[in-house]
């Protein structure tokens, strides 16, 4: 365990779960934790280590909970502009997707510094969600049919973000379009979710889009996360996630199992970390007020 584990994680795990002489210990690893009050949540990032990362609608502040203990705090104030689907690196980065600001942003998690802003669109937009790839970090646009691409050569950050319009099988309709993306499990190409119609599309890095066969739409679906050939899809409105299992080449996919629990309001993305799944409650048929509680919930898949 200890091997596995490394010596700054180890101490970071202990530091977390160490108590006081006589007090009661909470227990390890919580299946429910609050968020602020007033946070609105949506995006989730986790690791490195037993840490969870979490971006607020109101104002775009980042906050850091220890899945160990629960507890957490603000690491980086926001600009006052939304943080939505988010993704961290090996290196401690976290990439940050902006909404309707049409940006994104890359912030240091040690010590919640900005380290780069990018604004990917001057117009209507929204910058929904974001993958990690190898060699880019790539963004959707809920409104506009493009991807944006931020290359990362040698893990270097870059100076600008290259737009990739999407062509094929993929066509924006009336409403909220193009939501969560994750790699297919070949990792040679994007799978994305259309909220507004269900569908999941297979993407090159050239941005031609092929649809996947699925035995029934993913309605409203939001964040996804790929574990081998399995994919889960979080359908927001319907408080569900839905399992699909994935053929070869991601052209198809067939569902297996819809994960629901009482604890649900709206979840909107999902991160793993030892065997559970995390998903922070957007609540967004609940009217935003600064005392509005929210809370993240773990579950078993």
């Amino acid at each position: 365990m200890l091997r596995r584990l490394g010596v700054p994680l180890l101490t970071a795990v202990l530091a977390a779960t160490l108590v006081a002489p006589g007090a009661a210990a909470a227990p390890a690893f919580p299946t429910t934790f609050p968020l602020p009050n007033g946070f609105q949540p949506e995006g989730i990032a986790i690791g490195p280590g037993p840490f969870a990362y979490f971006g607020s609608r109101a104002d775009g502040s980042i906050y850091r909970a220890s899945l160990v203990t629960g507890r957490g705090k603000i690491v980086s104030q926001g600009p006052g502009t939304p943080s939505v689907g988010m993704k961290t690196d090996a290196r401690g980065r976290l990439f940050v997707s902006g909404g309707d600001a049409g940006d994104a942003r890359v912030v240091d998690t040690r010590t919640g510094k900005l380290l780069k802003s990018y604004q990917l669109a001057s117009g209507a937009s929204f910058i929904n969600d974001v993958v990690l790839t190898p060699s880019a970090a790539w963004f959707t646009d809920s409104v506009n049919q493009v991807l944006y691409k931020l290359p990362l050569r040698h893990g270097q950050l870059p100076a600008t973000a290259v737009t990739v319009p999407i062509t094929g099988d993929l066509v924006y309709q009336e409403g909220f379009n193009v939501n969560g993306i994750t790699r297919t499990p070949d990792g040679k190409g994007l799978l994305v979710v259309q909220s507004n119609t269900g569908g999941i599309f297979r993407v090159s890095t050239s941005g031609v889009s092929r649809e996947v066969a699925l035995s029934e739409p993913m309605t409203n679906g939001d964040g996804m996360l790929l574990r081998g050939r399995t994919l889960y899809v979080v359908q927001n409105q319907q408080n569900t996630v839905s399992v699909l299992r994935l053929d070869r080449c991601a052209t198809s996919a067939r569902v297996v199992d819809k994960l629901t629990d009482p604890r649900f309001d709206v979840p909107t993305t999902v991160g793993a970390f030892a065997g559970r799944l995390y998903l922070p409650n957007a609540r967004f048929s609940t009217p935003p007020e600064p005392t509005t509680p929210y809370q993240v919930v773990a579950i078993r898949p």
